[in-house]
Protein backbone atom coordinates (compact mmCIF):
# COMPACT_ATOMS: atom_id res chain seq x y z
CA UNK A 1 0.00 0.00 0.00
CA UNK A 2 1.41 3.26 -1.19
CA UNK A 3 1.56 6.06 1.57
CA UNK A 4 0.74 9.88 1.00
CA UNK A 5 -0.54 12.77 2.66
CA UNK A 6 -3.64 14.90 1.35
CA UNK A 7 -5.50 17.00 2.05
CA UNK A 8 -9.34 17.74 2.49
CA UNK A 9 -12.14 20.32 4.02
CA UNK A 10 -14.70 18.53 6.50
CA UNK A 11 -17.78 20.37 7.53
CA UNK A 12 -18.87 19.22 11.09
CA UNK A 13 -20.45 20.42 13.87
CA UNK A 14 -18.43 20.20 17.58
CA UNK A 15 -19.62 21.37 20.88
CA UNK A 16 -16.92 23.17 22.76
CA UNK A 17 -16.95 25.11 26.11
CA UNK A 18 -16.11 28.46 26.06
CA UNK A 19 -13.39 29.12 28.46
CA UNK A 20 -15.39 31.55 30.48
CA UNK A 21 -18.19 29.29 31.24
CA UNK A 22 -14.89 26.78 32.34
CA UNK A 23 -13.88 29.88 34.72
CA UNK A 24 -17.57 30.45 35.85
CA UNK A 25 -17.27 27.11 36.95
CA UNK A 26 -14.57 27.35 38.68
CA UNK A 27 -16.06 30.15 40.38
CA UNK A 28 -19.16 28.26 41.25
CA UNK A 29 -16.84 25.48 43.27
CA UNK A 30 -14.88 27.70 44.80
CA UNK A 31 -15.46 28.12 48.51
CA UNK A 32 -16.08 31.35 50.44
CA UNK A 33 -11.90 32.43 51.04
CA UNK A 34 -10.53 30.79 47.91
CA UNK A 35 -13.19 33.45 45.86
CA UNK A 36 -11.51 36.08 48.16
CA UNK A 37 -8.04 35.03 46.53
CA UNK A 38 -9.20 35.06 42.96
CA UNK A 39 -10.81 37.96 43.23
CA UNK A 40 -7.98 39.67 44.95
CA UNK A 41 -5.43 38.21 42.14
CA UNK A 42 -7.89 39.43 39.52
CA UNK A 43 -8.09 43.23 41.20
CA UNK A 44 -4.59 43.33 41.02
CA UNK A 45 -4.05 42.20 37.51
CA UNK A 46 -6.88 44.07 35.99
CA UNK A 47 -6.59 48.18 35.87
CA UNK A 48 -10.22 48.29 34.72
CA UNK A 49 -11.22 47.12 38.22
CA UNK A 50 -12.12 49.13 41.16
CA UNK A 51 -13.56 48.67 45.08
CA UNK A 52 -16.94 49.68 45.23
CA UNK A 53 -18.60 51.41 47.84
CA UNK A 54 -20.87 48.83 49.50
CA UNK A 55 -23.28 51.62 50.73
CA UNK A 56 -23.38 53.86 47.63
CA UNK A 57 -21.13 52.72 44.63
CA UNK A 58 -21.63 55.73 42.44
CA UNK A 59 -21.18 58.85 45.20
CA UNK A 60 -18.39 60.09 46.55
CA UNK A 61 -18.28 62.06 49.66
CA UNK A 62 -16.47 65.49 50.03
CA UNK A 63 -14.17 64.38 51.82
CA UNK A 64 -12.94 62.10 49.39
CA UNK A 65 -13.02 64.78 46.79
CA UNK A 66 -10.79 67.15 48.99
CA UNK A 67 -8.63 63.98 49.50
CA UNK A 68 -8.34 63.38 45.54
CA UNK A 69 -7.43 67.01 45.16
CA UNK A 70 -4.79 67.03 47.51
CA UNK A 71 -3.39 64.11 45.44
CA UNK A 72 -3.99 65.26 42.26
CA UNK A 73 -0.08 66.26 41.60
CA UNK A 74 1.04 63.06 42.53
CA UNK A 75 -1.24 61.16 40.80
CA UNK A 76 0.18 58.81 38.22
CA UNK A 77 -1.16 59.58 34.43
CA UNK A 78 -2.72 56.38 33.52
CA UNK A 79 -3.25 57.57 30.29
CA UNK A 80 0.03 58.26 29.32
CA UNK A 81 0.88 54.69 30.54
CA UNK A 82 -1.58 52.60 28.84
CA UNK A 83 -1.03 54.42 25.57
CA UNK A 84 2.70 53.43 26.52
CA UNK A 85 2.04 50.17 26.66
CA UNK A 86 1.32 49.80 30.39
CA UNK A 87 4.94 50.21 31.26
CA UNK A 88 5.39 52.05 34.48
CA UNK A 89 8.48 54.00 35.15
CA UNK A 90 8.30 54.41 38.81
CA UNK A 91 8.77 51.84 41.65
CA UNK A 92 6.00 49.18 42.49
CA UNK A 93 5.52 51.32 45.64
CA UNK A 94 4.89 54.52 44.61
CA UNK A 95 1.59 53.57 42.99
CA UNK A 96 0.74 50.28 44.86
CA UNK A 97 0.04 50.26 48.54
CA UNK A 98 2.13 48.10 50.13
CA UNK A 99 0.05 44.71 51.39
CA UNK A 100 0.43 43.73 54.93
CA UNK A 101 0.49 39.98 55.49
CA UNK A 102 0.44 38.43 59.07
CA UNK A 103 3.42 36.10 60.00
CA UNK A 104 2.16 32.93 61.14
CA UNK A 105 4.10 30.15 62.31
CA UNK A 106 5.55 27.67 59.79
CA UNK A 107 7.09 25.31 61.67
CA UNK A 108 6.11 22.66 64.33
CA UNK A 109 7.00 19.66 66.21
CA UNK A 110 5.88 16.42 65.37
CA UNK A 111 6.07 13.26 67.08
CA UNK A 112 9.82 12.46 65.59
CA UNK A 113 11.20 15.45 66.40
CA UNK A 114 9.61 14.67 69.85
CA UNK A 115 11.24 11.40 70.01
CA UNK A 116 14.23 12.93 68.71
CA UNK A 117 14.81 15.36 71.63
CA UNK A 118 14.44 12.88 74.54
CA UNK A 119 17.01 9.95 72.51
CA UNK A 120 19.30 13.60 72.92
CA UNK A 121 18.92 12.98 76.72
CA UNK A 122 19.70 9.22 76.81
CA UNK A 123 23.70 8.07 76.52
CA UNK A 124 23.21 6.35 73.43
CA UNK A 125 26.09 5.45 71.53
CA UNK A 126 26.66 6.46 67.35
CA UNK A 127 25.25 3.17 66.25
CA UNK A 128 22.01 2.84 68.56
CA UNK A 129 21.45 6.65 66.83
CA UNK A 130 21.92 5.75 63.59
CA UNK A 131 19.54 2.78 63.94
CA UNK A 132 17.26 4.76 66.29
CA UNK A 133 16.59 7.30 63.06
CA UNK A 134 15.17 3.81 61.42
CA UNK A 135 12.34 3.06 63.74
CA UNK A 136 11.56 7.13 63.95
CA UNK A 137 10.71 6.92 60.47
CA UNK A 138 8.75 3.77 60.89
CA UNK A 139 6.59 5.42 63.57
CA UNK A 140 2.95 6.41 61.90
CA UNK A 141 1.46 9.41 63.19
CA UNK A 142 -0.95 7.10 65.69
CA UNK A 143 2.61 6.20 67.80
CA UNK A 144 2.37 2.41 66.21
CA UNK A 145 5.93 0.58 64.64
CA UNK A 146 4.69 0.19 60.94
CA UNK A 147 7.21 -2.10 59.92
CA UNK A 148 9.00 -5.55 61.65
CA UNK A 149 12.52 -5.73 63.42
CA UNK A 150 13.92 -7.71 60.30
CA UNK A 151 12.49 -4.65 57.85
CA UNK A 152 14.18 -2.12 60.37
CA UNK A 153 17.37 -3.51 60.14
CA UNK A 154 17.16 -4.04 56.17
CA UNK A 155 17.01 -0.61 55.50
CA UNK A 156 19.38 0.04 58.40
CA UNK A 157 21.97 -1.95 56.26
CA UNK A 158 20.87 0.25 53.15
CA UNK A 159 21.73 3.14 54.93
CA UNK A 160 24.92 2.06 56.48
CA UNK A 161 26.85 1.12 53.52
CA UNK A 162 26.33 5.18 52.26
CA UNK A 163 27.46 6.16 55.80
CA UNK A 164 30.25 4.09 56.10
CA UNK A 165 32.27 6.22 53.82
CA UNK A 166 31.15 9.60 55.42
CA UNK A 167 32.01 8.34 59.39
CA UNK A 168 35.32 6.71 58.35
CA UNK A 169 36.45 9.81 56.77
CA UNK A 170 34.94 12.07 59.93
CA UNK A 171 36.88 9.88 62.49
CA UNK A 172 40.40 9.86 60.47
CA UNK A 173 40.36 13.56 60.35
CA UNK A 174 39.81 13.54 64.09
CA UNK A 175 42.55 10.74 65.18
CA UNK A 176 44.41 9.38 62.07
CA UNK A 177 45.08 6.53 64.13
CA UNK A 178 41.85 5.51 64.83
CA UNK A 179 40.56 3.33 62.19
CA UNK A 180 37.58 1.32 63.35
CA UNK A 181 34.18 2.53 62.38
CA UNK A 182 31.14 3.11 64.90
CA UNK A 183 28.73 1.05 62.19
CA UNK A 184 30.90 -1.87 61.85
CA UNK A 185 29.99 -4.83 61.86
CA UNK A 186 26.12 -4.96 60.71
CA UNK A 187 23.37 -4.32 63.19
CA UNK A 188 21.68 -7.59 64.49
CA UNK A 189 18.18 -8.34 65.99
CA UNK A 190 19.68 -8.44 69.20
CA UNK A 191 20.67 -4.83 68.92
CA UNK A 192 16.88 -4.04 67.13
CA UNK A 193 15.33 -5.41 69.93
CA UNK A 194 17.11 -3.57 72.87
CA UNK A 195 16.99 -0.01 71.27
CA UNK A 196 13.02 -0.80 70.65
CA UNK A 197 12.77 -1.68 74.65
CA UNK A 198 14.03 2.21 74.71
CA UNK A 199 12.09 3.61 72.14
CA UNK A 200 8.86 2.11 74.48
CA UNK A 201 10.03 3.74 77.36
CA UNK A 202 9.57 7.35 75.70
CA UNK A 203 7.05 9.71 76.14
CA UNK A 204 3.85 9.49 75.14
CA UNK A 205 3.53 5.78 76.58
CA UNK A 206 2.23 3.13 74.49
CA UNK A 207 4.39 4.90 71.12
CA UNK A 208 6.50 2.26 69.26
CA UNK A 209 4.11 -0.94 69.61
CA UNK A 210 3.41 -3.19 67.26
CA UNK A 211 -0.09 -3.74 67.89
CA UNK A 212 -2.92 -2.73 70.10
CA UNK A 213 -2.64 -5.19 72.57
CA UNK A 214 1.08 -4.15 73.20
CA UNK A 215 0.12 -0.71 73.19
CA UNK A 216 -2.28 -1.13 76.47
CA UNK A 217 0.30 -3.33 77.80
CA UNK A 218 3.35 -0.61 77.57
CA UNK A 219 0.48 1.92 79.10
CA UNK A 220 -0.60 -0.03 81.84
CA UNK A 221 3.62 -1.07 83.06
CA UNK A 222 4.15 2.48 82.65
CA UNK A 223 1.15 2.93 85.32
CA UNK A 224 2.41 0.63 87.74
CA UNK A 225 -0.42 -1.76 87.04
CA UNK A 226 1.56 -4.96 86.11
CA UNK A 227 -0.09 -6.95 89.25
CA UNK A 228 -3.65 -5.62 88.37
CA UNK A 229 -6.63 -7.92 86.32
CA UNK A 230 -6.67 -5.52 83.85
CA UNK A 231 -3.35 -6.01 82.28
CA UNK A 232 -3.66 -9.90 82.73
CA UNK A 233 -6.97 -9.65 80.62
CA UNK A 234 -4.85 -7.73 78.16
CA UNK A 235 -1.91 -10.03 78.44
CA UNK A 236 -3.55 -13.48 78.34
CA UNK A 237 -6.88 -12.98 76.97
CA UNK A 238 -6.93 -10.40 74.97
CA UNK A 239 -8.97 -11.98 72.11
CA UNK A 240 -12.02 -12.48 74.59
CA UNK A 241 -11.61 -9.11 75.98
CA UNK A 242 -11.98 -7.29 72.87
CA UNK A 243 -14.90 -9.62 72.64
CA UNK A 244 -16.76 -9.26 75.49
CA UNK A 245 -16.98 -12.42 76.31
CA UNK A 246 -17.81 -11.93 79.87
CA UNK A 247 -18.93 -14.99 80.84
CA UNK A 248 -16.35 -16.96 79.69
CA UNK A 249 -13.58 -14.66 81.47
CA UNK A 250 -15.07 -14.99 85.18
CA UNK A 251 -15.49 -18.48 84.95
CA UNK A 252 -11.67 -18.45 83.65
CA UNK A 253 -10.46 -16.44 86.34
CA UNK A 254 -13.00 -17.74 89.21
CA UNK A 255 -14.32 -14.39 89.55
CA UNK A 256 -18.30 -12.94 88.65
CA UNK A 257 -18.77 -11.16 85.32
CA UNK A 258 -19.13 -7.68 86.41
CA UNK A 259 -15.72 -7.81 88.19
CA UNK A 260 -14.13 -8.74 84.75
CA UNK A 261 -16.10 -5.48 83.04
CA UNK A 262 -15.13 -3.59 85.41
CA UNK A 263 -11.55 -4.39 85.38
CA UNK A 264 -11.78 -3.79 81.53
CA UNK A 265 -13.48 -0.72 81.79
CA UNK A 266 -9.95 0.47 83.11
CA UNK A 267 -8.80 0.36 79.46
CA UNK A 268 -11.35 3.36 78.70
CA UNK A 269 -8.25 5.38 80.20
CA UNK A 270 -5.65 4.51 77.87
CA UNK A 271 -5.13 6.07 75.08
CA UNK A 272 -5.44 3.59 71.92
CA UNK A 273 -3.36 6.14 69.25
CA UNK A 274 -1.05 7.85 71.91
CA UNK A 275 1.23 9.14 69.05
CA UNK A 276 -1.92 11.55 67.62
CA UNK A 277 -1.08 14.04 70.42
CA UNK A 278 2.17 15.37 68.34
CA UNK A 279 0.92 14.01 65.33
CA UNK A 280 1.34 18.22 64.15
CA UNK A 281 -2.04 18.45 62.98
CA UNK A 282 -3.55 21.86 63.50
CA UNK A 283 -7.02 23.13 63.98
CA UNK A 284 -9.19 23.79 60.84
CA UNK A 285 -11.31 26.81 60.83
CA UNK A 286 -14.51 26.50 58.75
CA UNK A 287 -15.74 29.81 57.50
CA UNK A 288 -19.24 29.59 56.34
CA UNK A 289 -20.26 30.41 52.65
CA UNK A 290 -24.24 31.15 54.07
CA UNK A 291 -26.07 32.10 57.04
CA UNK A 292 -29.11 31.16 57.83
CA UNK A 293 -30.87 33.36 60.58
CA UNK A 294 -34.99 32.83 62.10
CA UNK A 295 -36.12 36.33 62.00
CA UNK A 296 -39.79 36.20 63.83
CA UNK A 297 -40.90 33.39 61.91
CA UNK A 298 -39.42 32.68 58.61
CA UNK A 299 -35.49 31.85 57.89
CA UNK A 300 -33.86 34.22 56.21
CA UNK A 301 -30.50 33.09 54.00
CA UNK A 302 -27.56 35.38 53.51
CA UNK A 303 -24.36 35.03 51.67
CA UNK A 304 -21.43 36.03 53.93
CA UNK A 305 -19.47 37.64 51.89
CA UNK A 306 -19.24 40.50 53.98
CA UNK A 307 -15.12 40.47 53.63
CA UNK A 308 -15.08 40.01 49.91
CA UNK A 309 -14.17 42.83 48.01
CA UNK A 310 -17.11 44.61 46.02
CA UNK A 311 -15.60 45.57 42.30
CA UNK A 312 -17.05 47.36 39.54
CA UNK A 313 -15.64 48.92 36.30
CA UNK A 314 -13.67 51.88 36.93
CA UNK A 315 -15.55 54.92 35.47
CA UNK A 316 -12.37 56.62 34.42
CA UNK A 317 -10.78 53.74 32.34
CA UNK A 318 -14.44 52.69 31.00
CA UNK A 319 -14.15 56.15 29.49
CA UNK A 320 -11.26 55.49 28.28
CA UNK A 321 -11.48 52.67 26.69
CA UNK A 322 -14.63 54.08 24.47
CA UNK A 323 -12.40 56.24 23.12
CA UNK A 324 -11.03 54.33 20.35
CA UNK A 325 -9.24 56.69 18.45
CA UNK A 326 -6.23 56.68 21.23
CA UNK A 327 -5.40 53.09 20.96
CA UNK A 328 -4.13 51.03 18.26
CA UNK A 329 -2.22 47.62 17.81
CA UNK A 330 -1.66 45.88 20.86
CA UNK A 331 -3.19 48.44 22.90
CA UNK A 332 -6.14 48.25 21.80
CA UNK A 333 -6.42 44.54 22.02
CA UNK A 334 -4.83 44.97 25.59
CA UNK A 335 -7.78 47.18 26.93
CA UNK A 336 -10.59 45.68 25.08
CA UNK A 337 -9.56 42.06 26.67
CA UNK A 338 -9.22 43.90 29.87
CA UNK A 339 -12.42 45.32 29.68
CA UNK A 340 -14.34 42.23 28.74
CA UNK A 341 -12.99 40.26 31.51
CA UNK A 342 -13.74 42.94 34.07
CA UNK A 343 -17.03 42.93 33.11
CA UNK A 344 -17.93 39.27 32.33
CA UNK A 345 -16.13 38.86 36.15
CA UNK A 346 -18.58 40.80 38.00
CA UNK A 347 -21.34 39.01 35.87
CA UNK A 348 -20.15 36.35 36.87
CA UNK A 349 -19.95 36.40 40.61
CA UNK A 350 -23.61 38.22 40.52
CA UNK A 351 -24.65 35.27 38.76
CA UNK A 352 -23.02 32.90 41.43
CA UNK A 353 -24.51 34.88 44.13
CA UNK A 354 -28.01 34.34 43.23
CA UNK A 355 -27.25 30.83 42.58
CA UNK A 356 -26.49 30.01 45.58
CA UNK A 357 -29.28 31.60 47.37
CA UNK A 358 -31.99 30.10 44.69
CA UNK A 359 -30.21 26.71 46.14
CA UNK A 360 -30.07 27.87 49.67
CA UNK A 361 -33.74 29.02 50.14
CA UNK A 362 -34.86 25.79 48.64
CA UNK A 363 -32.81 23.67 50.95
CA UNK A 364 -34.43 25.39 53.46
CA UNK A 365 -37.90 25.63 52.28
CA UNK A 366 -37.85 21.72 52.39
CA UNK A 367 -35.95 21.23 55.11
CA UNK A 368 -38.09 23.45 57.46
CA UNK A 369 -39.09 20.38 59.92
CA UNK A 370 -35.21 20.48 60.25
CA UNK A 371 -34.64 23.83 61.04
CA UNK A 372 -37.46 23.82 63.85
CA UNK A 373 -37.01 19.92 65.42
CA UNK A 374 -34.33 18.79 64.70
CA UNK A 375 -32.09 15.97 62.78
CA UNK A 376 -34.53 13.41 62.96
CA UNK A 377 -37.37 15.46 60.63
CA UNK A 378 -34.59 15.70 58.06
CA UNK A 379 -36.31 14.63 54.75
CA UNK A 380 -34.80 13.13 51.70
CA UNK A 381 -33.35 15.50 48.98
CA UNK A 382 -31.31 14.60 45.68
CA UNK A 383 -29.59 16.78 43.76
CA UNK A 384 -31.80 15.94 40.67
CA UNK A 385 -34.60 17.05 42.46
CA UNK A 386 -33.37 20.88 43.58
CA UNK A 387 -32.18 20.88 39.76
CA UNK A 388 -35.58 20.03 38.08
CA UNK A 389 -37.54 22.58 40.27
CA UNK A 390 -34.70 25.39 40.32
CA UNK A 391 -34.42 24.71 36.59
CA UNK A 392 -30.62 24.48 36.59
CA UNK A 393 -28.27 21.61 35.80
CA UNK A 394 -27.51 18.37 38.32
CA UNK A 395 -23.64 19.62 37.52
CA UNK A 396 -24.14 23.16 38.84
CA UNK A 397 -26.02 21.98 41.89
CA UNK A 398 -23.62 19.34 42.52
CA UNK A 399 -20.83 22.66 42.42
CA UNK A 400 -22.83 24.94 44.20
CA UNK A 401 -23.11 22.65 47.26
CA UNK A 402 -19.50 21.32 47.29
CA UNK A 403 -17.26 22.29 49.41
CA UNK A 404 -19.67 25.03 51.11
CA UNK A 405 -20.69 25.33 54.67
CA UNK A 406 -23.75 26.98 56.16
CA UNK A 407 -24.42 28.57 59.82
CA UNK A 408 -27.65 27.88 60.79
CA UNK A 409 -29.52 28.42 64.40
CA UNK A 410 -28.91 24.68 64.58
CA UNK A 411 -25.30 24.81 63.89
CA UNK A 412 -22.48 24.60 61.12
CA UNK A 413 -23.26 22.14 58.56
CA UNK A 414 -22.10 21.72 55.50
CA UNK A 415 -24.26 21.68 52.39
CA UNK A 416 -24.65 18.27 51.30
CA UNK A 417 -25.85 17.09 54.85
CA UNK A 418 -28.51 17.97 53.78
CA UNK A 419 -28.73 15.78 50.85
CA UNK A 420 -29.93 12.38 51.90
CA UNK A 421 -31.13 9.11 50.17
CA UNK A 422 -35.42 8.22 51.55
CA UNK A 423 -36.65 5.64 53.49
CA UNK A 424 -40.33 4.43 52.53
CA UNK A 425 -42.95 4.96 55.54
CA UNK A 426 -45.90 3.47 56.45
CA UNK A 427 -47.44 6.73 55.57
CA UNK A 428 -46.48 6.81 51.97
CA UNK A 429 -43.89 9.75 52.53
CA UNK A 430 -40.19 9.31 51.96
CA UNK A 431 -37.46 8.88 54.98
CA UNK A 432 -34.54 10.69 54.93
CA UNK A 433 -31.46 8.44 56.06
CA UNK A 434 -29.64 10.46 57.80
CA UNK A 435 -32.97 10.95 59.58
CA UNK A 436 -33.28 7.21 60.30
CA UNK A 437 -29.87 7.33 61.59
CA UNK A 438 -30.69 9.38 63.88
CA UNK A 439 -33.31 7.87 65.44
CA UNK A 440 -31.18 4.37 65.71
CA UNK A 441 -28.48 6.77 67.82
CA UNK A 442 -31.12 7.66 70.07
CA UNK A 443 -32.90 4.33 70.55
CA UNK A 444 -29.50 3.09 71.41
CA UNK A 445 -29.08 5.55 73.68
CA UNK A 446 -32.19 5.24 75.27
CA UNK A 447 -31.90 0.92 75.63
CA UNK A 448 -31.52 -0.35 78.98
CA UNK A 449 -27.59 -1.26 78.84
CA UNK A 450 -28.45 -4.60 80.64
CA UNK A 451 -30.75 -5.83 78.08
CA UNK A 452 -29.46 -4.16 74.55
CA UNK A 453 -31.77 -3.69 71.79
CA UNK A 454 -31.00 -6.11 68.96
CA UNK A 455 -30.89 -4.63 65.11
CA UNK A 456 -34.30 -6.78 65.20
CA UNK A 457 -36.00 -5.01 68.10
CA UNK A 458 -34.94 -1.75 66.20
CA UNK A 459 -36.78 -2.74 63.02
CA UNK A 460 -39.72 -3.04 65.60
CA UNK A 461 -39.21 -0.22 67.45
CA UNK A 462 -38.60 1.99 63.97
CA UNK A 463 -41.73 -0.14 62.18
CA UNK A 464 -44.25 1.37 65.37
CA UNK A 465 -42.94 5.03 64.05
CA UNK A 466 -44.01 4.22 60.66
CA UNK A 467 -40.35 3.63 59.34
CA UNK A 468 -40.39 0.43 56.98
CA UNK A 469 -36.57 -0.63 57.14
CA UNK A 470 -35.15 -4.41 56.66
CA UNK A 471 -32.31 -5.44 59.58
CA UNK A 472 -29.71 -5.80 57.05
CA UNK A 473 -30.15 -1.72 56.70
CA UNK A 474 -30.26 -1.06 60.57
CA UNK A 475 -27.17 -3.09 60.49
CA UNK A 476 -25.66 -1.52 57.97
CA UNK A 477 -26.84 2.00 59.95
CA UNK A 478 -25.52 1.01 63.11
CA UNK A 479 -21.91 0.27 61.68
CA UNK A 480 -21.69 3.45 60.01
CA UNK A 481 -22.65 5.28 63.43
CA UNK A 482 -19.96 3.23 65.17
CA UNK A 483 -22.32 1.42 67.12
CA UNK A 484 -21.66 -2.46 68.26
CA UNK A 485 -23.84 -5.31 68.10
CA UNK A 486 -26.03 -5.65 71.30
CA UNK A 487 -24.14 -9.14 72.18
CA UNK A 488 -20.97 -6.26 72.85
CA UNK A 489 -23.07 -3.27 74.30
CA UNK A 490 -24.20 -5.85 77.10
CA UNK A 491 -23.52 -4.41 80.97
CA UNK A 492 -24.35 -7.15 83.51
Amino acid sequence: MKQSLQQSVVLRQELRMNPRLYQAMDLLYMPLLDLQQHLKQEFETNPFLELADAEDPDASTEQEKEKEKDEEKDEIDWEDILLDGFSVGGARPEYEEREYYQPVAVDSTDLGDHLRDQLKLLALGERQIFLSEEFIGNIGDDGYLRASLEEIIAGAECRREDALAHFAAQRRKRDPEDGDDPLEPPFTLEEAESLLQIVQRLDPPGVGARDLRECLLIQLKEAGQMDTLTYRLVDDAFDDLIGHRWTELAKRYGLTPKDVQSAADELAHLEPKPGLRHAGSRDEYVVPDLVVEKIEAEYRVYLNDGGMPRLRISKVYRDMAGDKSQFKGENREFITQKLNSATWLIQAIEQRRQTMLRVMYFIVDRQREFFEKGVEQLRPLTLREVAEVLDLHESTVSRVTSRKYVQTPRGVFPLKFFFSSSVSTTSGEDASSRAVKAQISKLVQDEAVSKPLTDAAIVTALKRKGIQIARRTVAKYREQLGILPARMRKRV
